[in-house]
């Protein structure tokens, strides 16, 4: 998409107000012009203006058909309208071909998603272990780091031994 913007912004050919976006087929340098354009006709046939214009052509079709002079006619009444009937069965045909390609491209690129997504969440789960592991090295770390009422009874038990001494180097000082 970008490498298509980067062309848009080379041609001189119209002014930059005016350029429009090119229809699927028209692209130029685009390798992927046919997958392009069969993503196109299966999007727009799935849309309410799609549909609302097969009928407007159908219904316009038919009144042609039936109240036109006989001489404009083109399709019977009498034998079911066989031209409209082949008319929808060859757009039939080439729309469910057009649009399984459509879908075999857009499984590729979910293929393509699905494997990304993949390898990110191997990513996340080796940052978690890791993580993890840090936080454990973090715990045993803090638990063998003194607390304030470990460091409180050493300095008791040091004031009482240092008092002991004094006491006895008292008792024993000739006096």
């Amino acid at each position: 998409m970008a490498r298509a913007d980067a062309a848009d912004d080379r041609r001189f050919d119209t002014p930059k107000g005016i350029r429009r976006p090119a229809p699927p087929l028209r692209r130029s340098g685009d390798r992927d012009r046919f997958g392009r354009f069969t993503e196109w006709v299966a999007r727009n046939m799935g849309t309410p203006w799609f549909l609302l214009g097969l009928t407007l052509f159908v219904a316009f079709w038919i009144l042609w058909n039936t109240l036109a002079p006989p001489a404009w006619r083109f399709d019977s009444v009498e034998l079911g309208f066989i031209a409209l009937t082949l008319v929808l069965s060859l757009q039939a045909s080439y729309a469910a071909p057009l649009i399984l390609l459509a879908q075999n491209r857009q499984d590729d690129r979910d293929r393509v998603q699905i494997e990304q997504d993949r390898q990110r969440a191997e990513r996340n789960l080796a940052d978690t272990e890791y993580l993890a592991r840090e936080v454990v090295a973090l715990r045993l770390a803090v638990r063998d780091l003194a607390s304030k009422e470990f460091i409180r009874q050493e300095l008791r038990q040091a004031l009482e031994e240092l008092d002991r001494r004094d006491e006895e180097d008292a008792a024993n000082a000739p006096s």
